[in-house]
Formats: structure tokens, C-alpha cells, sequence
């Protein structure tokens, strides 16, 4: 469902040199797998989200998603296969200040154009209702708290079905409790919508409940694991 070889994203520094902020040798997701990618702050774990999602171009390496090749898009081609293939959860949120919970999540049908409009509010509806915020439906987001504000963004996420769900750091604005909360109603709203599930985390308790924890630093070390290995294998006798 997703693969990524040999992706890498540098940025240019003065005098010609170039700073590597991601690596990758290979990854690859199947449908409706769920998986934490773990690493300290300034890891790159937000930028390969990034480069997932195709906000980001790599420097190089291929990015395939649904057997479409992301660096083959134009970008209005991308703007549209992102807005139907793929859930962003942010930190921070990022609903629109000014519409109500329902609203926020029926704007993103709007720009993923796979729900037709007769069917948005009800979908709105029922995917707010599945993260507990079925009473909060036309609350606006100053309205809310920052648990039900993010539950608005899983709701507003899934809004499109889509094949995967990015989720860059989902409960590091939340307390303790709220944090397990909105990652249970995460994965659980992902499992029962089919959608595969990539969350960035420096919290390893959390990652472990996804059943696989990516660290972000062996997906560059690992293509140095294979080269080692192939020597081996030359090295043996016939």
C-alpha cells in the first residue's frame, strides 16, 4: 500500500553543502497497518510525514502510495491524491476557527470531493459521533476543549475514507489522560474505517500499543544492515 526506497530529503546550506534531515533505505506499509515512527524532537519523523503526504518533495527515492508514484504528480494532481487518499492529524489541531465541529469535518469532504454532497452531514455526523462528540456537533472550536478539538481532527481525517491517516505527534498537547483517550478513538476510528495508520511519537508507552514501532534512525541504518549482509553472503562457499 505504501513504499518508500531510498528516499532521502537534504536542504541547501551556503557554500554548496547540503544538511540530510531524512534518510530512508526502505519502509512499507500494508492496508489498515497501524505503526508509530519514534525518535527524539528534530529526528525528522514530522518531515517524512511530510514527504509521505507529498506537502514534501524528497531529494530523491521513490514514494509509492496506492501503486501511484508521487514524485510522477503534478501539483494540482497531488493537491487532488492527497485530498482523497490520505488523513492528516495535527498537533496543533488546526480546525477552522470560525465552523462549527461538523462543519470542520464536512470542509474536508469539500476538498476530497469522493463523498457527495447529500451524504456530507451525515457522515459528519456519524464520524464525530464515533469519537464521542456527538453532543459537541455545533460547537464551535473555542467551544472546545483541546481533547474534543482533537477528536474533531480524527473525525475531520477520516472524512474522505481515506487509504492512510498521518498523525504528526497527536497527543503531545494533551495531558496524560486525555492522551490515551485520543489515541484509543485514533486507532479504533482507523481500524473501523479500513485506514491504515502512521503516527510520529517520542512517546515509546504509546508507540508499543500500535503493535509496530518504527525508530526513525534504523530506517537509514538498515540500508547499511543489507550491504553488510550481502557481503556476508558473496563470502560464503558455494
Amino acid at each position: 500500500m505504501l513504499v518508500l526506497e531510498e528516499v532521502s530529503k537534504t536542504y541547501p546550506m551556503k557554500g554548496g553543502s547540503a544538511v540530510p534531515v531524512v534518510s530512508v533505505s526502505r519502509f512499507a506499509m500494508a492496508a489498515g497497518e497501524q505503526a508509530a515512527l519514534v525518535g527524539p524532537s528534530g529526528s525528522g519523523k514530522s518531515t517524512l510525514l511530510h514527504l509521505i503526504s507529498g506537502v514534501l518533495r524528497p531529494t530523491s527515492g521513490s514514494i509509492q502510495l496506492l501503486g501511484r508514484e508521487l514524485g510522477s504528480l503534478s501539483e494540482a494532481e497531488l493537491d487532488r491524491f492527497r485530498a482523497k487518499h490520505i488523513g492528516y492529524v495535527f498537533q496543533s489541531f488546526n480546525l477552522l476557527p470560525g465552523f462549527s465541529a461538523a462543519e470542520n469535518v464536512m470542509a474536508a469532504m469539500g476538498f476530497g470531493r469522493t463523498i457527495p454532497a447529500r451524504e456530507r452531514k451525515e457522515r459528519a455526523h456519524m464520524l464525530l459521533g464515533r469519537v464521542g462528540l456527538g453532543h459537541r456537533l455545533n460547537h464551535r472550536s473555542h467551544q472546545l476543549s483541546q481533547g474534543e478539538q482533537q477528536r474533531v481532527s480524527i473525525a475531520r481525517a477520516l472524512a474522505n475514507r481515506p487509504a492512510l491517516v498521518l498523525a504528526d505527534e497527536p497527543t503531545a498537547s494533551l495531558d496524560g489522560a486525555n492522551a490515551q483517550i485520543v489515541y484509543a478513538l485514533l486507532a479504533e476510528a482507523c481500524e473501523s474505517e479500513g485506514a491504515a495508520l502512521l503516527l510520529s511519537t517520542h512517546d515509546m508507552e504509546l508507540a508499543k500499543r500500535t503493535g509496530r514501532v518504527v525508530p526513525i534512525r534504523e530506517l537509514a541504518a538498515r540500508e547499511e544492515d543489507d550491504r553488510v549482509a550481502a557481503v556476508h553472503r558473496l563470502a560464503q562457499p558455494v
